[in-house]
């Protein structure tokens, strides 16, 4: 990477607040029923195409430059490698998004976003 394209620090870690702050509120709508947060609207049986969720496409969106940065700097964030893990799930088998965003808000809420005792599986 050219010296002129490094990020620093103080600017990858005001876009990791950005994402919080973001990911928290898009999650509380997801938890109250909102569907589009985890997947585009191609992945969506039955999604109302005229009710999109652009601020849901826009923190995927942060969160892939988020990583992308992080990893230029040979750094990682717990909350946005989960959230991204997350965006991945489109099985029948999978929790539906309201119940991804409640357990995902609990874990948050806890503290054990980035942690995961060894022999237990996340709740999704």
């Amino acid at each position: 990477m050219e010296p002129q394209d490094e990020i620093a620090p103080g600017q990858w870690e005001m876009l990791a607040q950005v994402f919080c702050e973001q990911l928290m509120a898009c999650l509380d709508e997801c938890a109250r029923g909102r569907r589009g947060l985890f997947s585009s609207f191609e992945h969506l049986v039955g999604q109302d195409e005229e009710n999109p969720w652009p601020e849901a496409a826009r923190l995927r969106e942060l969160a892939l430059a988020l990583q992308g940065i992080m990893a230029q700097q040979e750094e990682r964030n717990a909350l946005c490698d989960e959230f991204l893990d997350l965006c991945t799930m489109h099985g029948e088998s999978h929790p539906g998004e309201r119940k991804l965003a409640r357990a995902f808000l609990e874990r948050i809420e806890r503290g054990e976003v980035g942690s995961q005792p060894p022999g237990e599986r996340r709740p999704w």
